[in-house]
């Protein structure tokens, strides 16, 4: 199968899974355990590892800067459960997909989707990729649109945990090295990056002396050559790690797959509810 396929696919059911992070339903569901803000995100999203330490958090999301985990993880457990936190999460997108979606949840479309993502996400190896593990552990929901969530969930976090090997094989030494990586090849802005994932200016400059350093970045924190190559080695990296849950499908299911879930993304990102605060979903 063609890797941009996969990457295009991925593109594709993103707004699906991502929603989650920025939708009011799943804020408001961690609020009433006690988590509020950034307690909510990280909570959510790690609470398929257990009731794990603040440092477990902070080496799978890789990109944040410590001290914001360290600080959005104090007390978490002691408030809830992490049980209790995925049950919030659930009933927080459960709500969210029925009031931007409506009747499209229970559509033969959404059905036909998961057939082909549940097929794709299941009895991957999890050698290597634990947020992709905890959560391949945890129960499917029974009702198909939030099955459907479950399985991108986890092709999302398959691709992640891949990702974080792609950026420390090429030598990618910190978080804040690859969000300066990242953002000089345009595709979010630095202040953006650096603000929502709390890195001071003095490490976000120092990252960005570390990868001028390697000709990487220019005087301004563009990209080089060298360094838009670099990127793109980590996102063909990334695509070739990935392909062992596309390899379960062949390529007009891949298409299929992508037919189906657009709509829905689409009106996902219509809603105009991906991208606000208090969080954001990629790791690096």
């Amino acid at each position: 199968m063609d890797p941009a396929l996969a990457r295009s696919a991925h593109r594709t059911l993103e707004p699906y899974h991502g929603i989650v992070y920025f939708a009011a339903e799943p804020q408001e569901a961690y609020e009433a355990l006690g988590l509020a803000g950034r307690s909510g995100y990280f909570a959510s999203r790690s609470a398929a590892m257990g009731a794990v330490d603040a440092e477990v958090v902070v080496a799978t999301f890789f990109n944040f800067h410590p001290e914001l985990v360290r600080r959005a993880m104090a007390g978490v457990w002691d408030a809830t459960t992490p049980q209790e936190v995925l049950d919030a999460r659930h009933g927080g997108i459960d709500a969210t997909l029925r009031r931007i979606l409506g009747d499209a949840v229970a559509s033969g479309e959404v059905a036909e989707a998961l057939e082909l993502a549940r097929r794709a996400a299941t009895d991957l190896p999890i050698s290597g990729r634990p947020l992709f593990a905890a959560h391949a552990g945890l129960h499917w929901p029974d009702e198909p649109h939030l099955a459907l969530w479950h399985a991108l969930t986890l092709l999302r976090e398959f691709r992640g945990d891949g990702h974080l090997v792609a950026l420390l094989d090429a030598g990618i030494a910190s978080g804040c090295e690859a969000l300066v990586s990242h953002a000089s090849v345009g595709d979010v802005p630095a202040g953006v990056l650096r603000s929502s994932r709390a890195w001071p200016e003095d490490e976000w400059a120092a990252a960005e002396d570390a990868l001028r350093a390697r000709g990487w970045i220019d005087d301004e924190g563009a990209a080089t050559e060298a360094g838009r190559a670099a990127r793109e080695a980590i996102e063909r990296r990334t695509d070739e790690l990935a392909m062992a849950a596309w390899s379960r499908l062949d390529e007009p299911e891949v298409q299929r797959l992508r037919e189906l879930v657009r709509p829905l993304s689409r009106a996902i990102v219509a809603s105009g509810e991906l991208g606000r605060p208090p969080a954001s979903s990629p790791r690096g």
